[in-house]
């Protein structure tokens, strides 16, 4: 009985050994679980680093906003007195933080080992680089100018009021310089993550702020009421970068830089907003995995074969408004309603027939859109879902002044030519952003036209169905042989399909259009001020607030649209 449940060697060896080898099968198991399960981890605690990193960025880039607001609003009311000075010295702040930290990613952070593992192909195209250095250029001459004309009052201002235009300067070129190389970064860097949000986000906060300011200084500029309203009245009597009454230039130049500055100022505008938008994309890439062959797979070229009629219309266009733009200031800026009648009546025409033509190619383009059928864009993209935030915002500037125009004059009952013109004008205004939003944002959802094989790379691609690839390893006969018969190897040119010319051909009407649509209110052109009905109607304090807040928007949109029809021109 003792044997029989005694201790058996041979048994044990046996268990011993059953469970060694069940160990050994079950190792590979539990050892892919624990690496599944610390990688699940690793990615959930990086989730989480990342969105208390955003968190901290944004209140970052709250407070300097609202700060900045206030002082900015401090400087330019008249019943608050409070010197301009201050605000140059919180701009000349945070300029230097962010070009410290600018030069510190560039000579520090990008070399770091797989700190930059992924690029995003949609981020920072070149068409929008290449805008970034021509807005870049102006935005030097203008503080350049700035410079020249402050010399002369360096005996009765302050030191900083001289050097904010130089820091300035050097901001933008260092900014430049940055976007230009990094602006596809994806950044995968685990460590210091915080710090380089929030460097991002402070980037993108003193962009937003010195577009605040500029656009305020030129609205201060062209916001000038016609004498004839019955509300009319002096609404701010401080400038943000204006000086002492009491002081007077050592030299007789000031005038003409001063004014010289002004024209550069829209472009000044429109680098703080690229910038800006740029500056965004890269905060959103912090951590992103790109997919290489997803982002990769298409190389896109500025083809102009074929395309006429869309830039030869869009260029007589472009001519016509400006020459209607030219005329349009030299009578509003002379004596007499009866001139300035004239000039609202020939602006509102240029602007009806121009929105009406915009808005037919716009359907027409939608039209094909629908007839190609090609593949909508399904994955995640942070430039994408930027330029249709931007697009669908920027247009309610527009949309806020043309509504609040139909409302004035609707609701003021006024009869006359000049009064039925500009309803026309502003319902057709509505029309046209309504139909071109919905072209440009389906045009970017979709996938970029592919291009066909050529002659010669069909003939290849048949060889791998015959056995006998010899028989197909020449090209056809007619590709040999001209008309003549001599033996030559003509070219194969693909010709662009209807559908595709005609794309391209809106596209490029719609992009000459919206730049003239854009040079006209962004280089003075203001019949909401000259035309006193709206001031009149809403009474002077709300009608500026509106056309001041309404229109810089609505010139973004204009130079957004630009980037946008590019882009479609591009890939159609």
């Amino acid at each position: 009985m003792c044997l029989a449940v005694g201790f058996n060697p041979d048994a044990a060896g046996r268990m011993t050994s059953k469970d060694e080898e069940e160990a050994r099968v079950a190792s590979p198991i539990s050892n892919a679980e624990t690496l599944a399960g610390r990688t699940v981890h690793s990615q959930m605690a990086g989730e989480a680093e990342r969105s208390w990193s955003w968190l901290l960025s944004a209140l970052v880039s709250l407070n300097v906003l609202m700060l900045g607001c206030a002082l900015l609003s401090g400087t330019v009311f008249s019943n608050i007195s409070l010197s301009a000075n201050n605000l140059e010295v919180f701009l000349l702040t945070l300029v230097v933080c962010t070009t410290t930290w600018m030069l510190y990613y560039a000579a520090f952070t990008a070399r770091e080992e797989r700190a930059v593992l992924y690029k995003d192909a949609h981020a920072g195209p070149v068409w929008l680089r290449a805008g970034l250095v021509l807005f870049a250029l102006c935005s030097v001459v203008m503080d350049i100018f700035k410079i020249a004309k402050y010399v002369g009052y360096m005996h009765c201002e302050p030191v900083v009021t001289i050097v904010y235009p130089a820091v300035h300067a050097v901001f933008i070129f260092v900014q430049t310089y940055f976007l230009w190389l990094h602006a596809k970064d994806c950044v995968q860097l685990k460590k210091n993550i915080t710090r380089y949000v929030c460097g991002l986000m402070l980037t993108l906060s003193t962009d937003l702020m010195l577009w605040i300011t500029a656009v305020t200084e030129e609205s201060l500029h062209q916001t000038v009421l016609p004498s004839n309203t019955s509300s009319g009245g002096v609404l701010f009597t401080n400038s943000v970068q204006g000086t002492p009454s009491n002081c007077e230039c050592s030299h007789s130049a000031c005038s003409i830089f001063e004014q010289a500055s002004y024209y550069l100022y829209p472009f000044n505008i429109e680098y703080s907003l690229f910038a800006s938008a740029m500056s965004y994309v890269m905060w959103k890439n912090v951590g992103r995995l790109v997919d290489d062959h997803q982002d990769h797979h298409h190389q896109q070229r500025l083809d102009l074969r074929g395309v006429i009629l869309g830039p030869v219309l869009g260029l007589l266009l472009l001519v016509a408004g400006l020459t209607t733009f030219v005329m349009y200031e030299v009578d509003v800026a002379a004596e007499g309603s009866g001139k300035r009648d004239e000039a609202l009546q020939i602006h509102y025409i240029i602007n009806s027939v121009t929105m009406s033509l915009m808005s037919a190619a716009a359907v027409v383009g939608c039209a094909i859109h629908v007839w190609e059928q090609r593949e909508r864009v399904s994955e995640y993209n942070p430039t994408r879902s930027l330029d249709v935030g931007l697009l669908m915002g920027a247009s309610m500037g527009q949309f806020a002044i043309s509504y609040f125009t139909i409302v004035a004059v609707v609701g003021s009952g006024v009869p006359g030519t000049l009064n039925v013109l500009n309803l026309a004008s502003n319902v057709l205004t509505v029309i046209q952003l309504c139909l071109q939003n919905v072209f440009i944002i389906d045009g970017l959802h979709r996938q970029p036209h592919v291009q066909t094989h050529t002659h010669a790379q069909r003939y290849a691609r048949a060889a791998s169905i015959f056995s006998n690839t010899f028989a197909i390893q020449t090209p056809p006969m007619e590709s040999l042989y001209s008309d003549t018969g001599f033996s030559s190897i003509i070219p194969f040119r693909r010709q662009l399909g209807w559908k595709r010319k005609m794309m391209k051909e809106i596209c490029a009407f719609l992009l000459l259009a919206n730049i003239i649509m854009w040079i006209m209110p962004a280089f003075g052109a203001r019949p909401q001020f000259d035309n006193g009905i709206g001031a009149d109607f809403f009474e002077s304090y709300m009608w500026v607030a509106v056309v001041n807040i309404g229109l810089p928007f609505g010139i973004f949109y204009r130079m957004h649209s630009v980037a946008s029809l590019f882009e479609l021109y591009v890939t159609s």
